[in-house]
């Protein structure tokens, strides 16, 4: 069922990251290890948080949503891998493609504006030190991240929205690890000109485009406000405590635009694979890594509550 010429379909085949059986051992026992170093890593940034009060602040309060959402987005793509190597299935059923298209999605815009609301409150700590505690007083945090989380999850649904309407694919064959809506749209044979108009309007430029230039604009004056510090260990202190998540952007975001602004060619689908492999695997690994390694209060809340 390679060619499907003008009709719908009830399930894909999704090819996974080789079709060679003698490695698909490998591959289970690398994603499990992925996956379980996920999973502990986040759990273990949002039990510090969670237990230390030296942590209830702004700053990490963002980074709770952050390990949350990573968790919630590996889960949504490794799974599937896992099952594939289990079972030896690679169906998939067309409900359960839509389903994984729209969390993926909703978590992937998340995970962007929450980035941005964490460069807000480096900005505000940084350059409006004064305000600070009254701009980002915790009721306000607390509004913010439930306003991101309702929009990313309302936002999506139009997109599935045109997906369902479409009445035709070229083939069922996914040559991805999971359902990604680019693919989707490309195996299309139906008209995917409005949603390829949605995409490019308000999926590059609205969640995509607007939440960089924020963080963006937000890093120009936390720079202009740190050069302008007199002493070389107070520009060093502050830059620290921006190393973290300025990592972690430049990280996202090179991968993002790697696996979505390049045209999906025949001849590069293995290369955006490796890049959608990364994004959903190696960047919630390194996230927690990140800011463990880089952050002075979440490894003295680890050593407080290793001694307990």
């Amino acid at each position: 069922m390679d060619e499907i010429n003008q009709t719908t379909v009830t399930f894909f085949i999704i090819k996974g990251i080789s079709d060679v059986p003698k490695v698909q051992v490998l591959i289970f026992l690398l994603v499990l290890l992925i996956y379980l170093l996920t999973l502990g890593g986040n759990m273990t940034i949002l039990l510090l948080v969670c237990l230390d009060y030296h942590l209830h602040n702004p700053m990490y309060f963002f980074l709770c949503n952050l390990s949350i959402v990573d968790i919630c987005c590996s889960t949504v793509t490794l799974h599937n891998i896992l099952i594939m190597c289990l079972t030896g299935s690679d169906r998939v059923s067309f409900s359960t493609c839509m389903a994984q298209i729209y969390f993926f999605s909703s978590f992937t815009a998340n995970e962007l504006l929450m980035l941005t609301a964490m460069s807000y409150d480096r900005y505000m700590a940084i350059c409006k030190p004064l305000h600070y505690r009254v701009v980002m007083r915790m009721k306000n945090c607390y509004a913010l991240a439930v306003s991101i989380w309702a929009l990313t999850f309302i936002d999506i649904i139009p997109y599935m929205v045109l997906i369902a309407k479409f009445s035709c694919y070229k083939s069922n064959v996914i040559n991805h690890f999971f359902c990604d809506i680019m693919f989707v749209i490309k195996l299309s044979c139906s008209d995917t000109s409005a949603l390829d108009t949605l995409f490019f309007t308000e999926g590059l430029l609205l969640l995509s485009l607007f939440p960089f230039l924020l963080t963006f604009i937000s890093y120009l004056f936390i720079i202009a406000t740190i050069l302008k510090i007199r002493s070389s260990s107070g520009r060093w202190k502050a830059f620290y405590t921006c190393s973290s998540h300025l990592t972690v952007v430049v990280l996202l975001y090179s991968t993002l635009s790697c696996q979505y602004l390049m045209p999906i060619a025949v001849g590069n689908l293995d290369f955006n694979k490796g890049f959608s492999l990364f994004n959903t695997a190696a960047v919630p690994i390194l996230n927690p890594i990140i800011y463990s390694l880089k952050n002075e209060d979440v490894k003295a809340a680890l050593k407080r509550k290793i001694k307990l």
